[in-house]
Order: C-alpha cells, then sequence, then structure tokens
C-alpha cells in the first residue's frame, strides 16, 4: 500500500469541521423542537381544556421512542450510510410538528408530539455522532463533544423562539412555524452530513493496526459494549432524577419559583461548558480516565445537593453537577469508536443511547415515587449517589487497550 496516499484520507478527515458545525445544528434544533413542549404546556392546557399531565406525557413518550428508534436509525446508518438516515429525520421532525399543530384529540397530539416526534429526534443522535467519530482522528474528543453541544444549547435557542411565537400566535400557529422552520434551517444542512472514506475511518486513532472486523451480534455480546452500555445507563439514570427534580426540591427549601428555575439554567449552561472542557481533555488524557473522573465528580455533586438550602449555594453545585454530566455524555461515542471501530458504529451507539435512554426516563419516576413515599427529595438523591458511584465501579472494568493506548483487546461477555 501507498503510505502517502494513505495518510492524506487521515490528514482529510481531521480537517472536516463542516461535519461538526452540521451536525451540531441538528442535534440543536431537534432537540430544542422536542423540549420546547415546556413552553406550550399552559397555554394548550388552557386553549384545549386537556390536563398537563396528558400533555406533558407526549415527552415521556418522546422519549422512549426517541431511544428505541435511535438503535434503528444506527443499523440504517450503517448500511445506507448517514446521510439518508438524517434526511428521513428531518422530514418527519417537521411533519410531526405540523401535525401535532392540528391534532384535534390529546391522544392525536401524543401520537404526533410524542411518538412520532421521538422517532425522528432518534434519527440524530446516533448516526451523526457516530459519523463524526469517524472523520477524525486527532481531535475525536472535541469534535464529538461539540456536536453533542448542540444538544447543551438547545433549551437556549428553540425554547426563546416558542415563548415569543406565542405571546404573538396562538399555540398552534406557533408550533406550524416551529415545524416549517425546522425544515427550511435542517434540509440544507443535510447535504453536509456524509459517510468517512471507508479506508481511512476503518483505522483506529494514531495509525495502529485496525480493529478485528466484528459483527453487530459480537460486537453486542462483547464485554466492551456490555460496560459501556451499562456504563451509559447508570450514568442517566443517576443524573436524571436531579436534574428533574431540584427545580421542586429548590422551591421545597424555600426558593421562589423563579430563582429555582435559574438552578436548571445554570445546569443547562455549565453542561456545555463541560461537554468542551471534558473533550479537550480526552484527547490528551483518553476518554476512559476522564469518564471515570467524570462521573466520580458527578455522583458526589448529587449528594451535595442535600448540602445546601440557599441559591448561592445551588448554583455552586448546579455549575459542578453540570459540568460534570454534560461533560461525560459525549464520551461513550468516543470509546465506542475506539473499541467498535467506524463500519458498525452507528448500530453499537444505538443500542448504547437506548440504553441510556431507559436510564434517563427511570429517575424522574423513582425521584417523584420516592418523594411521595418518604415526603423527602432526600432518598432520592442518595440514590442517585450510589448509582453514580456504580457507573464509576463498572467503567474501571472497561477492557484494557494495548502498550499504545489505541488497540482494544476485545472479547466475548461470557
Amino acid at each position: 500500500m501507498n503510505i502517502h496516499a494513505s495518510a492524506r484520507p487521515a490528514d482529510a478527515l481531521d480537517s472536516n469541521w463542516s461535519i461538526v458545525a452540521a451536525g451540531a445544528l441538528m442535534t440543536c434544533v431537534a432537540i430544542g423542537v422536542l423540549f420546547s413542549l415546556a413552553v406550550f404546556l399552559e397555554p394548550m392546557s388552557a386553549a384545549t381544556g386537556w390536563s398537563r399531565a396528558g400533555i406533558s406525557s407526549a415527552m415521556t413518550l418522546a422519549f422512549l421512542s426517541m431511544g428505541v428508534a435511535g438503535f434503528g436509525w444506527g443499523a440504517l446508518s450503517d448500511l445506507y450510510g448517514p446521510r439518508v438516515v438524517v434526511l428521513a429525520g428531518t422530514v418527519l421532525l417537521g411533519l410531526s410538528t405540523v401535525l401535532a399543530s392540528r391534532a384535534s384529540t390529546l391522544i392525536e397530539f401524543q401520537l404526533f408530539y410524542g411518538v412520532l416526534m421521538g422517532i425522528a429526534a432518534g434519527s440524530f443522535f446516533a448516526p451523526v455522532i457516530a459519523t463524526t467519530a469517524s472523520w477524525f482522528d486527532r481531535h475525536r474528543s472535541l469534535a464529538v463533544s461539540l456536536v453533542s453541544a448542540g444538544m447543551g444549547v438547545a433549551p437556549m435557542t428553540i425554547s426563546p423562539l416558542a415563548a415569543w411565537l406565542v405571546m404573538h400566535y396562538d399555540w398552534r400557529m406557533a408550533q406550524l412555524i416551529i415545524g416549517i422552520g425546522a425544515w427550511v434551517v435542517l434540509l440544507p444542512a443535510v447535504w453536509l452530513i456524509r459517510a468517512a472514506p471507508a479506508a481511512a475511518s476503518a483505522s483506529p486513532a494514531g495509525g495502529a493496526a485496525p480493529a478485528p472486523q466484528m459483527k453487530v451480534g459480537q460486537a453486542l455480546r462483547s464485554r466492551a459494549f456490555l460496560v459501556l452500555g451499562i456504563t451509559f445507563f447508570a450514568c442517566c439514570a443517576a443524573h436524571s432524577g436531579p436534574i428533574f427534580h431540584t427545580v421542586s426540591y429548590a422551591i421545597g427549601c424555600g426558593l421562589p419559583t423563579f430563582a429555582a428555575v435559574t438552578i436548571y439554567s445554570m445546569e443547562g449552561a455549565a453542561g456545555l461548558g463541560g461537554r468542551l472542557l471534558f473533550g479537550v481533555l480526552a484527547d490528551r488524557l483518553g476518554a476512559k480516565r476522564v469518564l471515570v473522573a467524570g462521573l466520580l465528580i458527578q455522583a458526589f455533586a448529587a449528594a451535595s445537593y442535600l448540602l445546601v438550602n440557599q441559591l448561592g449555594g445551588f448554583y455552586a453545585v448546579a455549575i459542578v453537577f453540570g459540568l460534570a454530566y454534560g461533560g461525560v455524555m459525549p464520551l461513550y461515542a468516543v470509546l465506542a469508536r475506539d473499541y467498535f471501530g467506524a463500519r458498525i458504529l452507528g448500530t453499537v451507539l444505538g443500542a448504547a443511547s437506548m440504553l441510556s435512554s431507559l436510564g434517563m426516563a427511570l429517575g424522574p419516576v423513582l425521584g417523584g415515587w420516592l418523594f411521595d413515599r418518604y415526603g423527602s427529595y432526600a432518598w432520592m438523591y442518595i440514590g442517585s449517589t450510589a448509582v453514580g458511584l456504580g457507573a464509576v465501579l463498572i467503567a474501571l472494568t472497561f477492557p484494557r487497550t494495548d502498550h499504545a493506548g489505541k488497540q482494544p483487546r476485545l472479547q466475548p461477555a461470557g
């Protein structure tokens, strides 16, 4: 093989930041449209008479649908390439929003905004993150973190737009405009998403020998995937409860509602910074080391909420907690790329993301149940800390790499 010919694609991979820009835009719009439901909750309930619980359940359905669909979208991305997948997702994202704006019954709204939009949103995370990880060698962690940062800024972009639209139009017109706007913004960006060259993306970082060509079934039964998936699940289960319930906990501590809501905003802003910081550190120190450190910080930060009852203390904990949980999230994709290569990365990452979605769905429900049973959020934070420490212990069992620190030793789980 011509050494110089094989080096040129690697240089091209690391220079293609247009993939990162398009991916960040897509994740921002997709997640932003989904989470804008919080803005519509009150005006929709007032206009239709639908219960807030019924409207909010669309978010639960969307979250579950997104996790399950992400596995399928990831597999399709591996088979047919990421562009066709994100094109289908973009069409469905706008369509689901437009149809939801025309819904005449609550169940129609739940199906359109919940199930269909969840399926659409699932097409962006695994395929786009996997594609980004395949394009980059030297700055892979940073590139993946920047794409993931799109999700971090989503509540600061689409939600304010939705609030402005609701002030000037009714909720139906506002959602219709957002749905059409999603098409206008994302359809041109679809053409920037493309698969990395097969020869270049098949090699692990650092120029090591290519990873073994594993089949999907072998990958999903391997020790590396089980550790990755269970760690991802436990990580999300640990932070989803505190994310969802901390505002209510702060109000219970005597903080005004508006001040309590700003704690959530502080977590989100810190999470954005954490994605960038952890991405840079992972490129220098290794993704596994940074992941373990981040999970440890996340676990103790969750427990620290029990030690504060004033706004300043809540802000301090929120910054640390947000940095940790935001920072570790992109690292799972980096580790998946290191262990499994690019050929089946979409499928592997989709399966891991499905497990993480189950963890995200579990935290809020268990947090609410613990509060209803004991009249306090203390057990939720204690439980989150325990699960978070469990995630640390699981992450420590990742298979070891070779002397170069790049090529993993894959082996069956059994």
